[in-house]
C-alpha cells in the first residue's frame, strides 16, 4: 500500500481522485484517499505527518472502515480506535465515496481528548453522586420559586427525597435560629459554617452546621440558593454531656478540696452545705446525721426519729425538712418534693452502704426543675458527706473518750476543769451565781475489799445515776478519780446547793445494802463552796475551799455536808 512508503514522500501534484488538492490542504485534520483498489494515501500535509505514526494494524483498521463505506455506497461516519495503552487514540472517520467509482475520501478527526474529557466528566458526576449518596451531609438547592430543586436521593433528617421536595424550606426550620433571622435555604448572603436548628421527620430537633451561597443571574436577580447542612446533633449532645460532667466534677472537686483543707469535721459539713447549694443553684441546704450517732442530740421537730441537723446553708428552718426525712427514713433513695413555693432535692448520705444522714437542697419553683445532672451530683456529694459524717462521728467519739470517765461516762478531771474555767469566766463577765460541790464516798474501799472491784464499779454507776438525776442538764458533773466526784451547780445559790446535797445524802442511804460491812456503811461527805464574783478568787481557790469543806465533813462524822467559809473580799480604802 502507499502508506508503506517513506513518510517524507511528497503528495502527488495531480489532483487526488480528481479532487482539488488546494481544497484538501486547507482542511485542518488529516485527509486520506482510498483508491478503488483499496490503497490508502495521504491527501494533505497533515495526513502525511499522521501516516508516519500509523502501524500496520492501524492501517488495517482504517481500511476496514473504508470498506464499510464502499459496501454501503454512501457517506459514513465511524469510530476507529488505534494504538494501545497510553498511545490509544479515538478517531472519528468520515468516509465520502466519490462518483463514478473514483474512490473514497477519508477525513480523520482525533477525538481522544474530547472522549477523555467526556469520560472524565461522566466519572466526576458519578463520583459526586456517590459522595452525595454516602455523605452524612445534606446537600440541597432551592430555586426562584423558593422550593427545593435538589436534595440527596437518600433523603435527610428522616425524610425521603420526595418528602423533602414537597416541604416548604421555611417549615423545616425550628425557629429563627440563624443570625438576623435568615432561612439558610433562601439566603441572599454567603453563609460559612453557621449553626441552625431543623425539624426532623419525627418532630425532634436537629442541630446542623450550614454553609450556603445565593444563586444569581448576570443581572443580579436572585435565583435560589445552594448549600450543605451537616448534622452535628450527636456532637453537640456529647459536648453538652461532657460540659455537664465537667461541671459536676468541678463542684465535687471543690467540695472534696474543702474537706481536705478543713481539719474540723463540723466545719467540713458547713463548707459542704455552702458549696453544694451554690453549685446546684439552691437557696438553702441542710445536712442531717442519724441520731444513732448521738442519742442525746435533739431530733428534728416533726421528723421520724433518726435525724439531727449537722450543718446548714441559708436561714430556712430545718423543721421544714421533716416530710423529706420521713421519706428517706422509709428507705427511699433520691427524693424530689414540692413543698410550698420551694422544690426540694434530697439524697441519703451513706458510708459503707449504710445510711448515716441526709442532704437536702431547697430552691424556688421559678428556678426550674432539677436536672439529671443535679440528681447525679447530689448523689455523689451525699456519698462524700457520708464519709465526712463518719469522720465527724469518730471525731466526737475520740473527743468523748478524751473528755469523759471511761466507767461512768461523766466528765473527767481535765474536761471538768476546762468547763469550770468557762463558767467562772462567764460569771466574771456577766455576773451571776454558781456553787461547787466536792463529793467523796465514805467507806468505799471496804466495798472493793469485801465484794470485789466489779461490785465497786457497779456502786460507782449507781452513784453516777444519783448525781445525774438530782441535777440539771446545764450543770456539770465529773468523776475526778477513784471515789471522788464534783458537781457544779450553774446559776445556783447556797440554798439550792444545800437542797441538792441533802438529796444526794438521802438517795445514797438507799444503797446501804451494797456496803462492805454493816459497821462501815456506804455514804457521802460533801463540801460546798459558793462562788463570789466580788472576791478575787481563782479556780484553784474555789477548789481548795470545796475540798477543805469536804474533809471537814469527813472528819466530823461523815455522811453530811459542810459549807465552806466565803472567800475574803478585798477592802478598798477611801481615797
Amino acid at each position: 500500500m502507499a502508506l508503506d512508503r517513506a513518510a517524507s514522500s511528497p503528495l502527488p501534484e495531480p489532483q487526488p481522485l480528481g479532487v482539488s488538492a488546494a481544497a484538501l490542504q486547507r482542511y485542518e485534520e488529516a485527509v486520506f484517499c482510498v483508491t478503488a483498489d483499496g490503497r490508502i494515501e495521504p491527501a494533505n500535509p497533515v495526513a502525511t505527518e499522521y501516516a508516519a505514526r500509523l502501524s500496520v494494524e492501524d492501517v488495517a483498521k482504517l481500511s476496514a472502515a473504508a470498506a464499510k463505506s464502499k459496501l454501503a455506497e454512501r457517506a459514513l461516519v465511524d469510530m476507529v480506535d488505534i494504538g494501545a495503552g497510553e498511545r490509544l487514540q479515538n478517531l472519528q472517520v468520515t468516509l465520502v465515496p466519490l462518483s463514478e467509482g473514483r474512490g473514497t475520501l477519508m477525513f480523520v478527526r482525533d477525538l481522544t481528548l474530547d472522549t477523555s474529557l467526556r469520560l472524565a466528566l461522566v466519572d466526576s458526576r458519578r463520583r459526586y453522586k456517590d459522595f452525595i449518596d454516602i455523605s452524612t451531609d445534606f446537600a440541597w438547592e432551592t430555586g426562584p420559586d423558593r422550593r427545593f430543586t435538589f436534595v440527596p436521593p437518600r433523603g435527610a433528617l428522616g425524610y425521603t427525597a420526595d418528602g423533602l421536595m414537597a416541604l416548604d424550606p421555611i417549615g423545616l426550620m425550628v425557629a429563627d435560629s440563624m443570625g438576623g433571622g435568615d432561612v439558610p435555604f433562601l439566603t441572599r448572603r454567603r453563609i460559612e459554617a453557621e449553626e441552625a436548628w431543623l425539624r426532623r421527620a419525627d418532630g425532634r430537633s436537629a442541630c446542623v452546621v450550614v454553609s450556603a451561597m445565593p444563586l444569581t443571574s448576570k443581572d443580579g436577580t436572585w435565583l435560589g440558593a445552594r448549600g450543605v447542612c451537616r448534622d452535628v446533633t450527636e456532637t453537640r449532645d456529647r459536648e453538652a454531656t461532657l460540659t455537664r460532667v465537667r461541671n459536676r466534677e468541678r463542684v465535687l472537686t471543690r467540695i472534696v478540696r474543702a474537706f481536705r483543707d478543713e481539719v474540723d469535721p463540723e466545719a467540713m459539713l458547713n463548707v459542704a452545705a455552702e458549696a453544694l447549694a451554690k453549685g446546684l443553684g439552691a437557696e438553702h441546704c441542710h445536712i442531717f446525721r442519724n441520731l444513732a450517732v448521738d442519742p442525746a442530740a435533739p431530733p428534728v421537730a416533726g421528723a421520724t426519729p433518726g435525724f439531727q441537723l449537722a450543718a446548714r446553708y441559708g436561714d430556712l428552718n430545718a423543721a421544714q425538712a421533716a416530710p423529706v426525712l420521713n421519706t428517706i427514713a422509709g428507705g427511699a433513695g433520691a427524693v424530689e418534693l414540692l413543698l410550698g413555693d420551694r422544690q426540694v432535692l434530697a439524697a441519703p448520705a451513706r458510708y459503707q452502704s449504710e445510711s448515716n444522714g441526709a442532704v437536702v437542697l431547697w430552691r424556688p419553683v421559678d428556678r426550674g426543675a432539677w436536672s439529671d445532672d443535679d440528681r447525679l451530683l447530689i448523689g455523689d456529694i451525699a456519698n462524700q458527706v457520708g464519709i465526712t459524717i463518719e469522720q465527724f462521728t469518730h471525731h466526737e467519739h475520740v473527743l468523748r473518750i478524751s473528755r469523759t470517765d471511761a466507767l461512768t461516762g461523766l466528765l473527767n478531771r481535765g474536761a471538768f476543769m476546762e468547763a469550770l474555767k468557762r463558767f467562772l469566766h462567764r460569771l466574771k463577765r456577766d455576773g451571776g451565781n454558781g456553787v461547787l460541790l466536792y463529793v467523796d464516798l465514805d467507806n468505799f474501799k471496804a466495798v472493793n475489799d469485801m465484794h470485789g472491784h466489779q461490785a465497786g464499779d457497779n456502786l460507782l454507776m449507781k452513784i453516777r445515776d444519783i448525781l445525774v438525776q438530782q441535777t440539771r442538764p446545764t450543770d456539770a458533773i465529773a468523776r475526778l478519780g477513784g471515789d471522788e466526784f464534783a458537781v457544779w451547780l450553774n446559776a445556783a445559790d447556797l440554798t439550792i446547793a444545800k437542797t441538792r446535797a441533802s438529796q444526794f445524802l438521802e438517795r445514797i442511804r438507799g444503797l446501804v445494802h451494797l456496803s462492805g460491812s454493816a459497821d462501815r456503811p456506804i455514804g457521802m461527805s460533801i463540801g460546798i463552796a459558793a462562788w463570789d464574783p466580788h472576791a478575787e478568787e481563782d479556780l484553784d481557790g474555789l477548789l481548795a475551799r470545796a475540798d477543805a469543806a469536804m474533809y471537814h465533813a469527813k472528819r466530823h462524822g461523815k455522811g453530811a455536808y459542810t459549807i465552806a467559809d466565803p472567800p475574803a473580799v478585798p477592802v478598798i480604802a477611801p481615797a
